[in-house]
């Protein structure tokens, strides 16, 4: 599974196109980065670019965006609302998918780095990425602005983390950089049945951090309660990392909630809505839906639908994009106008473009493509499928056996094993292509140059390190199916009798999945050299085809006796 970062650089120019397209032009020029959406501020003078990728890739994009954007911007001549110090005044970097952020906060000092000693910019690091506790906040990194930064250079207190501590004649051009790795932060409304931007603020008020203000006589419009420093007190609302307010949309002639959810983490986007559905309620209102502003991870939609299907009783181990729909009907993000997943999906718009896989092809296709004069997809591909199929099937006794009439005691159980077996299946699909990517690899290795003795020890290098990819390969399409089997043989054992023979079913396809992956391990290992590796390998292959079979005994001695 890709690890996928986000950068989101805001740059000090908001105004001229020219520049702004010509500095957020570079972002693509670096293979696997994504560049997603271009902000620009005419006001703020300040434009917000967002890209995506893996780590290696978004951190080299996000340097030569900095890089560009000190060619072309001359802080010594800019102006705008927004508070800056730099050309690139913020280049956060955000944990996306399957990465954690104590694995972003080095990339985000690597940059940082970089672009200190390559570029002689001074670079402050925030948020998560600081390396002391007064850094961490941005303001106090960026206060004094532009116009402070020649006293805040020198000031020994604020030292920068990398890069030069004087105002250079190329500083005075480029200013500072803030470099972070921070939480997602989503943009997100909630629309209620009210014209009214004061009930909507109170809604607000009852769920962000920060509250309300303390009134004597505990009235909106009383008067303040002071503390000890003369400073208003603050009922804190229900949720932590929620900024919100009430609003009118003339647009949609509704009031609505506006929220920036500071750390998904902490506070996610189905609790925000949860709560805020109480609290409207509460207050006499009804919550019709809610709006996404930009992009969201695909994982918080997820979340959402799980916490629903919670909510209801209902199985976990479902499909990914039926719990897209399940999130989206249950948030109400179509309430006011249409919610395509395809672009609001972080995952799914890095996505659109690629080449198609295997496994998005339809069945007739599939099968059309196995059949034709290519070698691939081959058996391990089939083996992979036919993995997937099996364990769909005992995935499928557990959902049944989880919405069983009486067994309302045992749903969560039930839950447990489909979403077990859900996991089983999109590894052995993912193996799937994986498997035909395999054969690629050893075509590429021997397609690759031998003219010289350096072009032919490279070739032999890489047609080894692709063997040993190819025989991997189909070993973890073994090792999955056998894995895979627990769920068939739990479903045979307590499972919905009905239906105890899919789920035998299923276990004879995970043995054919093992079976077909083992000839496919055999026939790589053919004529490899390092014997110490195929002597390994064939171990594995011969330990796990005989659990495998042992197991799939197991379960149809269990499915006979019932039938």
């Amino acid at each position: 599974m890709k690890k996928i970062i986000e950068c989101v650089p805001n740059i000090s120019e908001g105004r001229d196109l020219d520049k702004i397209n010509k500095i957020a032009a570079v972002v693509e020029t670096v293979e696997g980065v994504k560049l997603l959406d271009i902000d620009a501020g005419a006001a703020t003078n300040r434009t917000v670019i967002t890209f995506v990728g893996e780590p290696e890739n978004v951190i080299e994009a996000a340097f030569i965006l900095i890089k560009k954007a000190a060619e072309l911007i001359d802080m010594s001549k800019h102006s705008g609302e927004h508070p800056r110090f730099g050309a690139t005044d913020v280049c956060p970097l955000v944990p996306i998918a399957n990465i954690k952020m104590e694995e972003v906060i080095p990339y985000a000092h690597k940059l940082a780095k970089r672009v200190g000693t390559e570029l002689s910019i001074p670079v402050y690091c925030y948020e998560n990425a600081a390396q002391e506790e007064k850094r961490k906040n941005l303001a106090n990194c960026r206060s004094g602005q532009y116009e402070g930064l020649s006293k805040k250079l020198v000031d020994p207190n604020w030292k920068p983390d990398f890069g030069p501590a004087e105002f250079t004649t190329s500083v005075a051009k480029t200013g500072a950089t803030a470099i972070s790795a921070r939480d997602f932060l989503v943009a997100y409304n909630v629309n209620l049945n009210t014209t009214s931007t004061r009930r909507a603020s109170a809604v607000a008020f009852d769920i962000r951090e920060a509250g309300r203000i303390k009134t004597i006589d505990g009235k909106p419009s009383g008067k303040p309660v002071l503390d000890e420093h003369g400073e208003p007190v603050r009922i804190p609302g229900k949720l932590k990392a929620v900024k919100g307010i009430g609003w009118y949309i003339e647009e949609y002639g509704i009031a609505q909630i506006s929220y920036n959810l500071t750390n998904i983490s902490i506070t996610s986007v189905h609790e925000a809505f949860y709560e805020t559905v109480l609290s409207a309620t509460n207050r006499g209102l009804r919550v019709t839906g809610s709006e996404l502003v930009g992009l969201i991870p695909k994982q918080a939609l997820l979340d959402a639908a799980d916490f629903f299907l919670e909510k209801q009783n209902r199985s976990l181990g479902i499909d990914e994009h039926e719990k897209i729909k399940i999130a989206v009907k249950s948030l109400g993000l179509d309430d006011l106008k249409p919610f395509d997943p395809q672009k609001s999906v972080i995952e799914y718009v890095m996505a659109a473009g690629e080449p198609k896989k295997l496994v998005d092809l339809s069945l007739t296709d599939f099968t059309n493509e196995t059949a034709a004069e290519s070698p691939a997809p081959g058996g391990g591909s089939i083996s992979a499928y036919v993995g997937a199929l099996g364990v769909a099937l005992g995935t499928m006794v557990a959902n049944l056996s989880a919405h069983k009439r009486g067994w309302d005691d045992k749903w969560e159980y039930y839950s447990d094993w489909a979403v077990k077996g859900q996991r089983y299946k999109e590894k052995l699909m993912f193996l799937v292509d994986e498997d035909t990517n395999a054969y690629n690899k050893i075509l590429d290795a021997y397609r690759l140059p031998k003219s010289t003795q350096n072009e032919k020890e490279a070739r032999s290098l890489a047609i080894v390190e692709a063997t040993k990819f190819a025989i991997n390969a189909p070993l973890e399409v073994m090792q999955c199916a056998l894995n895979s089997m627990e769920v068939m043989q739990e479903m045979a054992k307590t499972g919905l009798e009905a239906s105890v023979s899919d789920a035998a079913v299923g276990a004879m396809c995970a043995l054919t999945a093992v079976r077909g992956a083992y000839l496919n391990v055999r026939i790589n290992c053919l004529g490899f050299k390092d014997a110490q590796f195929v002597s390994s390998a064939m171990e594995n292959a011969e330990q796990i085809l005989k659990e495998a079979t042992k197991v799939e005994k197991e379960i149809m001695a269990v499915v006979l006796s019932k039938i």
